[in-house]
């Protein structure tokens, strides 16, 4: 590099669910820095002084950044938008690079490794964001799903075992599966976080928002529309 920096930090951010979550990692020396405020609102306006914390903390220019990562939803649209926003505009600014994971893969990945797990977030009219892991991989694409139909799928690709059930929305889903660990949390940690983005494959897509449903706010238009 022209400025003489190494490139070895790796940023990660999650404003997709009940917090802001930051994580500032060195290559071999895993996760220097960590932020994990829970907000239902407000992202837009913390997540600028979280990353000069954090790299102030780690002594870190921003420059030595090479991979930002950023939690794609499902989850809050407002900070989800944010989010992706933050870390695109960033990476341009900076040249490295910017990927994605959902938030089910950033909740799944708080989980111990090894054995099922069924990541969980609350949607709305008793719906379900999901999607489900075999050791640490994904066996089911996020989804949308009413009860019966998270235990259908649920029971397609859990044949025993350790099973885990994991965020906002493990807690509801226990009945579906008794045996199961529940780790009832409302947004994933900062460590689980880093490992994901450090785990996404070099020269994948930029990311994109992965909403699942329709947004909740409509134009003037649409309100006075007859449907």
């Amino acid at each position: 590099m022209a400025d003489g920096l190494a490139r070895d930090a790796i940023l990660s951010l999650d404003l997709c669910l009940g917090a802001c979550v930051v994580a500032l990692e060195v290559d071999g020396r895993g996760v220097v820095a960590r932020r994990e405020i829970p907000m239902d609102r407000g992202h837009q306006e913390r997540i600028a002084p979280l990353l000069q914390e954090v790299t102030a903390e780690a002594g870190l220019p921003l420059t030595r950044l090479r991979r930002i990562g950023v939690t794609t939803g499902p989850g809050s649209f407002t900070g989800l938008r944010v989010g992706l926003a933050f870390a695109r505009t960033l990476a341009m600014t900076l040249g490295c690079e910017c990927v994605g994971m959902s938030s089910l893969e950033a909740l799944a990945a708080t989980a111990a490794d090894g054995g099922t797990i069924l990541a969980a977030i609350p949607s709305r009219q008793d719906l379900m964001f999901t999607a489900l892991f075999v050791d640490g991989a994904p066996v089911s694409a996020p989804d949308q799903l009413a009860l019966p139909e998270i235990a259908a799928r649920l029971a397609e690709i859990w044949t025993g075992g350790p099973l885990t059930l994991v965020g906002p929305g493990a807690a509801a889903l226990v009945g579906l599966a008794p045996s199961a660990t529940v780790l009832d949390i409302a947004y994933p940690s900062a460590d689980a976080l880093a490992r994901r983005t450090a785990a996404v494959p070099a020269g994948a897509p930029s990311p994109r928002a992965l909403y699942l449903r329709a947004p909740d706010a409509r134009t003037l238009a649409e309100r006075g529309a007859r449907v």
